[in-house]
Order: C-alpha cells, then structure tokens, then sequence
C-alpha cells in the first residue's frame, strides 16, 4: 500500500506539471507580433489601414505592433490620425525606418517620435518635418533668444502653422522621453539626421540590423502603455504581417489626386453626355458612379474649391462655345479656366499629392475637342432639316394621280400614296404635303400655299 501511494503521488505530480507546463506554452504560442507596412506618401488610405491594423492587434492580443516604415511624409490629418491610434493603442508600437535606405521624413517623423519604441535601420535618415504646404521657414540662427523671434517680414498664417506643429512634436518628444529641442530644429530649420547621430542624441531608441535584430534588443524593455508600465517579451516570438485589405487597397486607388480628378471629369462628362441624349443610359449610369467616387475622395483630400470652381466655368465655356459660336473666345477661356483650375485643385505641395500635369494636359485637349467639335456636330446635325422616313415627306411636292375631291392618290417620289385633301384636286395638278398620318397624306393645292405665302 505504500509503494501504491507513492506512485500514485509521483503520477499525480507529473500531471499537475505537464498540464502547467502546456498552460504556459500555449500561452507563449499564443503571443504573435504584429507587422505594418508603410511605403510611399502617407494619406487617408495609410490612416485606415494603420486604424484597422491596430484593431485587428488589440483583438489578437499581440505582444507588439511593428510598423516598418519608408516614407517622405503626407498629409497632416493622415499623420494626426494614425499619431491618435498609436496613442490609444493597448499594444505597443515600434516604427522601425527600414530597409536601409529608408526615410522617416516630415510626417514621417512625428510618427517616429509618437511610437512607444522608435528603431532606425543602419543607413537611413528622418527629419525635414516643417509643413510642406507652408513653404520654406525662417533661415536658421546660432543665437537661440533670436532664433525664437520672428521676422517681421514673415507671414503670420506660416508663423502661426510652423509653432503649431512645433507644439505638437515637443508634445510628442515630452511623452516618450526623447530629444526635444532637435524635434523643434526638424520643424524650423528642416534638420535631418542619419541613424547613428539620431541614436546618439537621443531622437531614438535603437538602431537594428534587421527584424531579429529588433526583436532581441526589444526583448526585455520597459513602455508605457496608456499609463502602464509593460515589459517586452519578444523572444522566439512569430512575426504576422498585415497587409492592406482590398477595403484599404481600394481607398489607396481612389484616393489618389490624378484617379480623383479623372473620375470627376468621367462623372462631367457622362452627366453632359446624358443630358444632352436622354435615355443614352450608360453615360448616365458611369457619369453619377464615377461623380459619387470623386466625391468621396475630393472630402478626404486637401481641395482648392476655387479650383474646383474654374474647371466647372472651363467645362461650361467650352459647351457654351459649342451651342454658340464665339470665333473660338468662349472656347479659349474655356480652356485656359479649366487648366488653371486642374493645377490648384489640390491645396498641397506633399510629394504625391500633386496633379500630373501631363494628366491636366491630356484632359483638356479632350475636353476641348470634345465640347467645341464634337458636341458641335452633333448640335448642327440635329439642326439639319429630316432628309429621310416619313417626316421627310412634309412639305414635299406631289402629283394628283386623278380628280378626287376629298380621298384620293398622289405621286411622291415615285411612290403612290393616299391622300386626303379639303381643297378638291384634278389629275397632274401639283400639291404639297401638310402632315403624314398613318399611310395617309394630308395635302394642298400648291398654288394655293403660295398665294398664302406671298399674302
């Protein structure tokens, strides 16, 4: 019996362990980090896919959201908006600027200095964070009880942009702990830095070879998550990545300025098309889905409406031109309002949000060939007399085949038809068609129409 206990107590142990062993694997296996994509220039659509992402990481309960990024920046409300979901996000976020190479700049840079840890890859560089959109800042200076003063000379609405955004980097700079008075030389005096010196000066946490690198130097640190002190455990963690979805992919398409600015046009078009040809049904059907879609885009992007407003007077001085033939002056204006137009449509110097204007050209070539010549056209041809089918027949000459006095046939060329007449009629005499009704002429006496006529 008490070699029966003993057994029993060892099998009862090695389950208990096994069982806690498991428990503890299963929830190491569990753990995953999460990986994003950021490449190009950052607008709506990276906001949407970074949103969703870190949606999808809390759900999972990811150990740790990787943002890979390379960019040379974007749009403000995009920056802002992917800057309040790494903020309010229950996973700590690490933006690495990676393959070397990369860039972090301008927005870039704010992302960077929002990030709960910030990583650089050898040979890559962040910086140039003034506003594109408010152009070139004050020149810089040594002296910094000057370098606060401004110039008299100098714009107060870009004055007023340039501290905004030098308060909110500080901001960010002050909430992770990293080098304040280089986030505001990024912003006033465009300063950039390379990996090494940014990790010197303390603008970032660490520089990293590549992604394992990353996580081995991760591996153990201390972050404050939404007021919670987190210690990361990285080690022989699984990378997920997270690519955009088809909802963000298409986001991307359509939020492009040059495929915004070609629906509107399609959507014009269409619309005109159908209006000038009820019941055409497809130009219709394309124009309002094409118009909706540019819509849509144009109140996610940073829109001129006063450009908006010359390329519709452009639109409409080159239709004008068509209906009303001013010797090629409304078409002209027409034109030249809707060029001008297309070129401060988007109110932003970013790179690649910017109109081609090879694309501008394109369409108003297109658009002036198409309003004043072939919409022209088809306004004189529907201006042109009916020289076929029975409505030909009105006011054609035709020749009594024999006397009658209110039914009888007439010639026309060279066709018998019957015909009614109140006026009685003899054979061979001339008469002229009045109306068609059925296979039936209504006639008169030709002598008579001319006698009412020279009246």
């Amino acid at each position: 019996m008490p070699g029966l206990s003993k057994r029993l107590l060892i099998v009862l142990l090695f389950v208990g362990v096994t069982t806690l062993l498991n428990t503890v694997s299963g929830s190491a296996v569990g753990k995953t980090v999460i990986q994003l994509t950021i490449e190009g220039a950052i607008g709506p659509a990276t906001d949407d896919y970074v949103e969703r992402a870190l949606e999808k990481a809390s759900q999972q309960q990811a150990e740790l959201v990787i943002i890979r990024m390379d960019t040379p920046g974007g749009l403000d409300t995009a920056m802002r908006g992917i800057i309040k979901n790494i903020a309010n996000s229950p996973v700590p976020i690490v933006t690495y600027v990676a393959p070397t190479g990369a860039r972090a700049a301008s927005a870039g840079t704010y992302i960077l200095y929002a990030s709960h840890i910030a990583a650089m890859a050898p040979g890559t560089n962040l910086g140039a964070a003034t506003p594109v959109q408010i152009g070139i800042s004050p020149p810089p200076t040594q002296d910094k009880e000057k370098k606060d003063k401004q110039p008299a000379t100098t714009d107060a609405a870009k004055q007023k942009a340039i501290n905004d955004a030098v308060a909110y980097i500080r901001g960010l700079a002050q909430l992770r702990g990293r080098n304040v008075e280089w986030a505001e030389k990024a912003v006033r005096e465009a300063a950039s830095l390379p990996a090494n010196e940014a990790l010197k000066l303390k603008v970032i946490d660490i520089v990293a070879t590549g992604m394992a690198d990353l996580l081995k130097q991760i591996d153990g640190r201390n972050v404050m998550v939404q007021g919670h002190k987190r210690t990361l455990q990285t080690t022989g963690l699984a990378v997920h990545i997270i690519e955009p979805d088809w909802r963000s992919r298409l986001l991307s398409v359509i939020t492009n300025p040059n495929i915004a600015y070609i629906l509107m046009l399609i959507g014009i078009y269409g619309l005109i098309l159908e209006f000038s040809n009820p019941g055409a049904i497809i130009p219709g059907t394309l124009g309002a889905i094409s118009l909706l879609l540019a819509l849509y885009a144009f109140q996610l992007l940073p829109i001129n409406y006063a450009g908006m407003g010359l390329i519709l007077l452009g639109v409409a001085l080159m239709v004008g031109e068509a209906f009303a033939p001013s010797f090629g002056m409304l078409g002209i204006g027409g034109v030249i309002a809707f060029v001008f137009g297309s070129i401060i449509l988007i109110d932003t110097d970013v790179p690649g949000f910017g109109i081609d204007i090879s694309v501008i050209a394109t369409f108003a070539l297109t658009s002036a060939v198409l309003f004043i010549f072939v919409v022209g056209m088809a306004i004189k041809a529907r201006r042109r007399p009916v020289v076929s089918g029975l409505e030909e027949l009105v006011g054609g000459e035709a020749i009594v085949v024999n006397d009658f006095d209110h039914s009888g046939r007439v010639m026309i060329h060279s066709e018998t038809w019957n015909a009614q007449t109140a006026i009685p009629l003899r054979k061979d005499q001339s008469v002229r068609v009045t109306a068609v009704k059925g296979l039936t002429l209504q006639v008169e006496p030709l002598d008579v129409s001319t006698q009412e006529e020279s009246s």
